[in-house]
This record gives structure tokens, C-alpha cells and sequence, in this order.
């Protein structure tokens, strides 16, 4: 029972990753539509930047330099300590959880690895 719960919470937590920055646009688009209808109810003029954004959807990403990439490194590193020391906790009641998730922390932490390499290598660029 106790390694259903812990199966649920674990998946739970990386879907809600997932689903809670969705939920939340959406919630944040409702508001300004809700606004806008608002406005447009009282005869305020809408701006036409307003609309033009409002109805891009466009992402504006930021340009790749070595401090975004040493900074996502350092935050993949973080991920896989943080998978190891929840491994070496959980190993104190169940000995045999330990090494799976050192093997798990193993992905991000290789992935963290590459991104701090990448910043080294790209700073005379």
C-alpha cells in the first residue's frame, strides 16, 4: 500500500509540472479576456498592441549564452542531487531503493553535466 502511495505521489508531481504552468495561463488569459469584455462593454477603445498580442501566441525566447546555459545546468545538477539524497532517505526503510534512484538522479545529473560544458566551451563566442 505504502508503495502505491509513494508511486502516485512521485507521477503526481511530475504531472503537475506539467498540467499547473497550463492551468494557470489559461486561468490568466481568462482574466484578461474578462477585461476585455469589460472595456469593450463600457466603450473603452482597445489599443491595437493589445490585440496583436492577444492574439500571437508567440513565445519570446531568449538567446542562447553561457550564463543560460551554465544556470540550466546548475539547475539539472540540482534535479539530480535532489533525486540522490530522496534515494539515500528512503534507503534507511527500504535498503534496496537506493541504488535505482542514484541511477535515475544519474540522467539529469549527466544532463546538467553537458549544459555547464556547453556553457565552458561557448564563452569566447
Amino acid at each position: 500500500m505504502e508503495a502505491v502511495l509513494i508511486v502516485f505521489i512521485i507521477f503526481g508531481s511530475i504531472a503537475s509540472l506539467f498540467l499547473v504552468p497550463s492551468y494557470l495561463k489559461s486561468r490568466e488569459r481568462s482574466r484578461l479576456h474578462d477585461t476585455l469584455k469589460a472595456s469593450i462593454e463600457h466603450g473603452q477603445p482597445i489599443p491595437a498592441e493589445v490585440i496583436e498580442a492577444i492574439t500571437s501566441d508567440v513565445k519570446i525566447k531568449a538567446p542562447a549564452s553561457p550564463t543560460r546555459d551554465l544556470r540550466v545546468g546548475i539547475i539539472w545538477l540540482g534535479v539530480a542531487v535532489g533525486l540522490a539524497a530522496f534515494g539515500f532517505a528512503i534507503s534507511f526503510e527500504e535498503p534496496d531503493a537506493l541504488y535505482p534512484l542514484i541511477g535515475m538522479a544519474a540522467f539529469p545529473g549527466f544532463i546538467g553535466l553537458a549544459f555547464i560544458a556547453i556553457s565552458f566551451f561557448g564563452r569566447g563566442k
